[in-house]
């Protein structure tokens, strides 16, 4: 009787265990793209967001305006919106109720923001250790699974007396399935790794360099108040 040579023929003759490393691989490969298309759409949400809010801050709008904007808005905020209301609201908050120097109003102020990107930025980097876990053992599995098919067919292979290509083949495809499904399961996850951290990177650093910015607009402005408050006295 004739083997069946196809991916699902080879599967069913497999072993309990190849089978369970070939399912395995199938799950993670397809978490693994489910992953892969939730964090494309929230980078690029993510990117086209910071783009639009870094332009309305930069059209001149009054800080305390734009704070009470998104303030009365009650959709969730996050990057550089968090950012900004974080660093806004420390800022007022110790204006308001110390006569501390600037640089003691700036160090809050500069704290309160780095906590805020911290946490976008760990919001970004979300699942992509699990991309990075299947790149990496992937193509280990689908070999586990490749070298104890193979063995079982050699083990079968010295049970008989003359040995034919056809009775050799089956059991050597099938386990070579097993290698197979895991680079399919791997390649994938180390390209959208790369490319995630890639711009995981590029956002924190434009996060960074607004932080940074917005830091030196208000640095001014508590200086000018210093100023203002000690030509009073």
């Amino acid at each position: 009787m004739s083997a069946d040579i196809t991916f699902w023929g080879l599967f069913l003759q497999a072993s309990i265990l190849v089978q369970a490393v070939m399912i395995l691989l199938l799950a993670l490969s397809v978490i693994s793209w489910t992953m892969i298309f939730q964090r494309n759409s929230i980078l690029k949400d993510a990117r086209i967001k910071a783009r639009q809010f870094e332009d309305k801050f930069w059209s001149g709008i009054d800080l305390a305006r734009l704070y009470q904007e998104l303030n009365t808005d009650n959709l969730n905020k996050n990057g550089l919106e968090l950012i900004f209301k974080s660093g806004f609201k420390e800022f007022a908050r110790h204006r308001r109720g110390t006569t501390g120097s600037s640089d003691t109003i700036m160090d809050a102020t500069h704290r309160a923001m780095r906590v805020s990107l911290s946490r976008e930025v760990e919001k970004l980097e979300t699942n992509l250790s699990f991309l990075a876990t299947v790149g990496s053992i992937s193509p280990y599995i689908g070999l586990f699974g490749t070298v104890w098919g193979i063995m079982n067919s050699f083990i079968a292979l010295g049970e008989v007396q003359q040995a034919t290509l056809s009775m050799v083949a089956p059991g050597i495809a099938e386990a070579l399935i097993a290698t197979a499904m895991g680079l399919f399961a791997a390649i994938p996850a180390v390209v959208a790794y790369n490319r995630f951290a890639n711009n995981v990177e590029k956002i924190e650093t434009s996060y960074y360099n607004f932080m940074e910015e917005f830091s030196a607009i208000l640095h001014r402005q508590a200086l000018a108040a210093t100023e203002s408050a000690s030509g009073d006295k």
